[in-house]
Formats: structure tokens, C-alpha cells, sequence
């Protein structure tokens, strides 16, 4: 055969294409199709962003600082605003040397050494692109001098932002403290805690709560940041903002404060060094909170001088210290009435149980001494409250025990953290023989158990506390403390009072001393009792020892002298109020703390029955319980 003939058997006879093979090909076309439809999308559609790109282009992923919640009284009365801020911000790869830079800007607005140092202490511990703080709280006409010299500096951001206000600063200062600028013991304390730092935190300038309810509900204040993507150029000019996903602010407060009596209580509290705490007893409303003296939040905002700081950090009657929250004094004989219901409730004792007062207790060698040296004889219960007997309750404590004293104590609000949104809240002390193995590594005392018979020793709690134990013998209902009473202008919650479970009878026992104590004529605050027949008040003087052998106040240095005390509540049948005042070495309760609390009592008189509406979120100043 030859070759042509074989040719042409070879292509009669030669495989045809299969199915499998068409689908290869297929394939193969559909895939080049997809790569020439892709090209053309980067070449011709987004040609533009990735020219951009090739440029050094940038998208930057930006977060935004939510609005900080807004706080106010219980009437709306604003006490935490929230105002414009001009503010100029410096981004270093942008700015170059930042020295030089410093100095151009120095040329408009006033830059100190000491705020230059900081400065440029931030630029060095952060990357290069975030932005530094510069200077805060510009005038006009600063602010708008830069704007207009902006392309002499590059690098320079002006911006106008929020910052926070107190309008009573002075009033308010140690109920809702103030904010200040992230440092880096805050965020160490986060991480010490075991808590994720909210990125937002790094924000430059951003401002966090220091103290009071400011730090307290700081993650609720802040609320959560936004973010959105902005395209930038080289230079760090934003071009565009490609999208933004806004935050969430968080929910404005309401407190229980009246600020009314909170002025009040500051001005009747004078030049003395001492707190004074008003609660309503049948909700727990805290409706005043004074810490005096106090000082104005603003300037720790705005940049305090080290002069003014200093000031305050060494004053003897430490403005700075919260003294009704963090502050932990003896309650003296106003603990009288826990050691009489730890007795009662233990049937150490009955109402008409009575023990001899000589002026003094003796136990083994040691005398431990009443008051009233000449001693008060025989009395019951009632006229051991009414004239404050150290005596008769050194009898009872050594009978009924430490232990049962504790209890009893607790259940009445005192020796534990109370769960309030307060920064730096005390929890008191009341001890026991565990706690004394602990901290001492001793055995208790029958002496001790003396001492903490009439409220010294040991033993220690906050006017907030006692103004709480006042509440709960005064209701005989275990009430809890309130200072949120809205979120948002929806009305929080209040938490029902249970029952103690304290017999009546005991408690209207101690009810009666307390009574005697303000209106009998020997009762140890007579001289402060009120008048009016349908509000007579109820209370317990203390004088509470700060060194030993002070016989006479008048004539030792202030700093030795007796702390002064008082509890009490009104009307005696009905409470509506309950008080605790305290006067660092005030001297006596009786002369000092009592006509104090009288007169916040009298005050507070004027308050109309609080409604459980809450305000609408920001509300102005409403009507309702208005003095």
C-alpha cells in the first residue's frame, strides 16, 4: 500500500473529539474568559484606586470616640456636661522634626517647657502615624490662627473635640468625681486586672473617669466606639472616607442626688472637716453626700498647676479625700444601738434589764471607764441609750460576745464594701477573733470585746455606713443604698427592702433610747432636739477617742482632739430621713455633729414626696421633690 493510500485511511479512520475533551476545552476558555474579565476590572474599572495605591496611598482604619454620657440630678439639674473642646493634635511622620516643629507652633499658642517635655516623651513611645496631643482647650482665636497656617505646619491636626464640664464642680466633686487623660497606669491596671483594653483607650487625649461615679461606671459613661476607613495620600492628607460604622453613647444618668441639699449640707458642714450623709430610708435613695472641704474638678481637666495640686495634696483637712465613702472612723457610741440588738436578739438582755454604773467597769487590774466618771447609777436599757452609758454596754458586750456583735453588725450594713457605683468605696471593720488571728497573730480580749462594746477599738465604719445602719433600725427593713436612679430616662429599679428579721419589739426598744436621746431632758442631745411636735427626731451622739488621756479638746493641737458623731432620722414615727454626720476632731458629738444633723433634717423637711418617674434623658430641672 502506499503512502498516499495510507494517508488517506488515517484520516477516514482517526479518533473524533470526546465529550471529556470538550469539556476541557470548555474549561480552559471559561477560565481564560474570567482572567481577561479581571484584568480588565484592575486596569480599567479600579485603575484609579491602584494608581493611588502605587503612590503610597494609604486606608487607615480610624476609630471614633463616642459622645461621654451625660450625668444630672434627680430633678435634671445637669452635673457632668459635655462642651466643645479646640484642640491641636501633631502626627510626627508627617511633621518631621518634631523640635522644629514645636517651635513653629510655639510662635501662635503658648507651649511650657514642662508641657514640651511631655509632648515629646508621647511622640517617643508611640508610632510614628498615631496622633500626640498638643494642646487642649484652645480659644477661638488661637484654634482659628493655626487652621489658617495650616500649610506652614505640616503635621499639624487642629480638631475640634469634647471635653467635660462641671457646672457645680465644687458640690459635686467627691459624688461624681472627674475625668482625666489615659496614663499608663491606668492601662497597666487594666492589664493587672485581667481586663481587655478598650482600643479607644489609646485615642490621643482621650479621657477616662479618676474617681467618683466618673470612674465607677466608666465602661457605661464611655459607651463603644465607632470606627471608619478613610483613604489618606502620602502626606497623611485624608482624600475620601470610604464608610463608617457609627458607635453606641452611653446611656445619660440620672442620680438620686438632690443638689439642692447637697449645697446645703457643704454650707451648714462650714470650715469643719467632716462628711455628712442624708438617705431616704424607705427606698435608699441617697438624696446628699457632702465631703467637706471639697474642691472645683475643672482644673484637673483643663491642666491643674503643680502649685494648685500641691495645695490640695497637703492640706491637713484633705480636700481630696472622699470622707463619707473612703473615710473609716470609729463610730463610737453611735454603735451602741447594734451591741443593744446583738444583746436583745440573743436574750442577753430584756428592756428592763438593769446594770449599776460606778464610773467604771474594772476588769482584772485595769478600769475601763464611763464618760461620766461620778458614774449613772442604775439604768435600764432606754436611759443607757438616753444618756449613753459606756458601762452598761461594757455589761452587755461581755455577755453577748464579739461574735454575735458581728453579726448583728453586718446585718445592719456595716463591715462590708456596699455595692454602690463609687470609686474607693471603705468597707469598714468589724472584727472579730478570726480577724484578730490574722492580722495580729494574738487571741481577742475581753477587753477588746469593751472596746468594741462602745464603738472604739477595733472597730470602724464610714458615714455612709452608719448612715445605712441609722435606715435599717429606723425601718426595721434591710434597704439598700441607691445613688443611680435613671438610665437613659428609664428609671432603675429599686431593689424591695426585705425584712430583717429583727423582733419588733427589740427594735422599738432601741427606737425609744434613741427618742430619749434627742427629747428627754437628760438625753445626751437635747439642746438639739426639734420642736415641731409632728417631726420630732430620733438619733445617737458620738464621741469617738483619736488619743489617749485627751481630757479637755480645747487644749490639745486639732489633729488630737475627739471625732464628733451623730446618727439619727425624722419624723421618729414615720422616717422619712436618715442622717450621719462626721466632724474630724470635732470634740463632742453632743455639741458639735447633733445640731449639724438637725439642721440637714429640718432642711430636708422642705423636699416634697419623691415620684418614682424618672426624668426624660437630659431633662431640664422638673418640679417634683424641688426644695
Amino acid at each position: 500500500m502506499s503512502f498516499s493510500d495510507l494517508r488517506q485511511k488515517g484520516l477516514r479512520d482517526g479518533p473524533s473529539i470526546s465529550r471529556r475533551g470538550l469539556v476541557l476545552i470548555g474549561a480552559q476558555l471559561g477560565f481564560g474568559g474570567l482572567l481577561a474579565w479581571r484584568m480588565r476590572q484592575l486596569q480599567v474599572v479600579e485603575a484609579d484606586r491602584y494608581r493611588l495605591l502605587a503612590e503610597e496611598n494609604r486606608i487607615n482604619l480610624e476609630l471614633i470616640a463616642t459622645a461621654r454620657a451625660q450625668l444630672f440630678d434627680r430633678n435634671g439639674e445637669p452635673l457632668a456636661v459635655n462642651i466643645k473642646n479646640y484642640r491641636v493634635l501633631m502626627i510626627r511622620e508627617q511633621a518631621g522634626d518634631a523640635d522644629v516643629m514645636l517651635d513653629k507652633l510655639s510662635r501662635i499658642i503658648e507651649i511650657s517647657p514642662e508641657k514640651r517635655e511631655r509632648i515629646l516623651k508621647d511622640i517617643r513611645n508611640k508610632s510614628a502615624f498615631v496622633p500626640v496631643g498638643v494642646a487642649e482647650h484652645l480659644d477661638w482665636q488661637d484654634f482659628a490662627e493655626i487652621n489658617a497656617n495650616a500649610p506652614a505646619l505640616p503635621g499639624i491636626q487642629p480638631e475640634v473635640g469634647l471635653t467635660r464640664l462641671y457646672p457645680h464642680g465644687r458640690e459635686t466633686a467627691h459624688v461624681v468625681g472627674y475625668v482625666g487623660r489615659v496614663s499608663q497606669r491606668d492601662l497597666d491596671g487594666f492589664a493587672a486586672r485581667g481586663e481587655e483594653v478598650d482600643p479607644v483607650l489609646r485615642l490621643p487625649e482621650f479621657q477616662i473617669g479618676k474617681t467618683g461615679v466618673e470612674r465607677a461606671l466608666e465602661p457605661n459613661l464611655r459607651g463603644k466606639a465607632g470606627t471608619r476607613r478613610v483613604e489618606v495620600n502620602a502626606r497623611g492628607r485624608m482624600i475620601r472616607e470610604l464608610n463608617r460604622s457609627e458607635g453606641s453613647a452611653g446611656a445619660d444618668l440620672h442620680l438620686t442626688l438632690h443638689l439642692g441639699m447637697q449645697k446645703y449640707c457643704l454650707d451648714r458642714l462650714g470650715t469643719e472637716s467632716a462628711a455628712a450623709v442624708l438617705m431616704d430610708p424607705r427606698n435608699g435613695d441617697l438624696l446628699a453626700m457632702a465631703s467637706n472641704p471639697t474642691f472645683d474638678p475643672n482644673p484637673f481637666i483643663l491642666g491643674i498647676t503643680h502649685k494648685d495640686f500641691n495645695a490640695l495634696r497637703d492640706d491637713d483637712h484633705r480636700p481630696l479625700h472622699n470622707k463619707w465613702a473612703s473615710g473609716a472612723y470609729p463610730p463610737a457610741s453611735t454603735f451602741k444601738m447594734v451591741v443593744a440588738l446583738a444583746a436583745l436578739e440573743a436574750g442577753v438582755i430584756s428592756s428592763s434589764t438593769t446594770h449599776f454604773c460606778q464610773g467604771y467597769l474594772k476588769l482584772g487590774r485595769r478600769k475601763f471607764h464611763c464618760w461620766n466618771r461620778g458614774g449613772h447609777g442604775w439604768l435600764d436599757l432606754r436611759r443607757a441609750l438616753e444618756r449613753s452609758c459606756d458601762v452598761y454596754f461594757y455589761e452587755i458586750a461581755k455577755q453577748v460576745g464579739i461574735e454575735k456583735i458581728g453579726q448583728m453588725a453586718r446585718r445592719l450594713g456595716m463591715g462590708e464594701r456596699l455595692d454602690l457605683p463609687v470609686a474607693s468605696l471603705n468597707s469598714g471593720l468589724i472584727p472579730d477573733k478570726a480577724w484578730k488571728k490574722r492580722r495580729y497573730d494574738a487571741d481577742w480580749l475581753v477587753g477588746d470585746t469593751l472596746n468594741a462594746g462602745i464603738g472604739q477599738g477595733f472597730v470602724l465604719s464610714t458615714p455612709l455606713q452608719l448612715a445605712l445602719m441609722t435606715s435599717r433600725i429606723a425601718t426595721g427593713r434591710g434597704v439598700h443604698p441607691r445613688l443611680v436612679r435613671a438610665r437613659g430616662g428609664v428609671p432603675d429599679p429599686i431593689r424591695p427592702p426585705a425584712d430583717m428579721g429583727i423582733n419588733s419589739e427589740h427594735l422599738r426598744q432601741v427606737r425609744r433610747g434613741m427618742f430619749n436621746v434627742v427629747n428627754a431632758r437628760r438625753g445626751t442631745a437635747s439642746a438639739s432636739r426639734i420642736s415641731e411636735k409632728d417631726y420630732r427626731m430620733a438619733g445617737k451622739t458620738g464621741t469617738a477617742q483619736v488619743k489617749s488621756g485627751v481630757v479637755d479638746n480645747a487644749k490639745v493641737p486639732w489633729k488630737d482632739r475627739d471625732h464628733a458623731l451623730f446618727v439619727g432620722y425624722a419624723p421618729h414615727d414615720k422616717p422619712r430621713f436618715a442622717v450621719a454626720v462626721v466632724v474630724e476632731h470635732g470634740g463632742g458629738g453632743s455639741k458639735v455633729a447633733a445640731p449639724i444633723a438637725r439642721d440637714i433634717l429640718m432642711k430636708a423637711r422642705e423636699l416634697t414626696e419623691p415620684t418614682d418617674t424618672a426624668p426624660a434623658q437630659g431633662a431640664a430641672p422638673g418640679a417634683n421633690d424641688r426644695a
